[in-house]
């Protein structure tokens, strides 16, 4: 029965970056689980690729057919972005390793439907001051930043990811060691910690 690494942390920790090179990684054979959103596509973003990009009318059309694994709302300044997983046949345990990208919600989401044991959290953490740097650095190399969104999310996520949420979803131990938990101070560093717990 193959995994499912679901990379866990706040924004700007490197999530994304991280997923993308152990893609890459030719002794890991992983295979991504590209997921579905109703947000507009970012400059140099692909459809398929960074996400599946859908209408409203797409994904409530998803949740009538029960398609839907998990999804997460969130009422930005610029509107109501949904994110989600989708059952759409493209996981095959039986066959591939896989990789996927998201928050405590979703992991707990996704730990559900999928067989016990085969959902993998790794947690990539981030100094704060170090994150809110990454965010604003990122977004200036957008052609439309969008600083108050920037600054909602940065805001959002140090409540999300607290303390009493971390233990609800088994992420943290009593004594509050979190689970997998590696500090992305250097990308390459971390992304070989990350090869070496998954060769085991």
């Amino acid at each position: 029965m193959g995994k499912i690494y679901y990379i866990i942390g706040k924004s700007s920790t490197g999530k994304d970056s991280i997923e993308k090179r152990l893609i890459a990684d030719p002794e890991l054979h992983l295979s991504e689980i590209t997921q579905y959103t109703t947000r507009p596509k970012r400059d140099g973003e692909t459809e398929g690729v960074e996400y599946h990009f859908i209408t409203e009318k797409e994904e409530e059309k998803l949740r009538k057919a029960g398609k839907i694994i998990e999804q997460r709302a969130y009422n930005t300044v610029h509107g109501i972005w949904k994110y989600m997983m989708v059952d759409d046949g493209a996981v095959d345990l039986k066959k591939h390793d896989y990789v996927a990208v998201g928050t405590l919600a979703s992991y707990a989401e996704v730990r559900r439907f999928f067989p016990k044991g085969t959902v993998v959290p790794i947690y990539i953490d981030v100094e704060k001051g170090e994150r809110l740097y990454r965010a604003v650095i990122r977004e200036r190399k957008s052609a439309h930043p969008k600083y108050e969104e920037l600054c909602r999310r940065f805001l959002a996520d140090e409540a999300d990811f607290d303390e009493a949420h971390l233990k609800a979803v088994g992420l943290m131990k009593e004594n509050g060691e979190i689970v997998n938990r590696i500090e992305n101070r250097d990308l390459d560093e971390t992304v070989n910690k990350i090869k070496e717990m998954i060769k085991g």
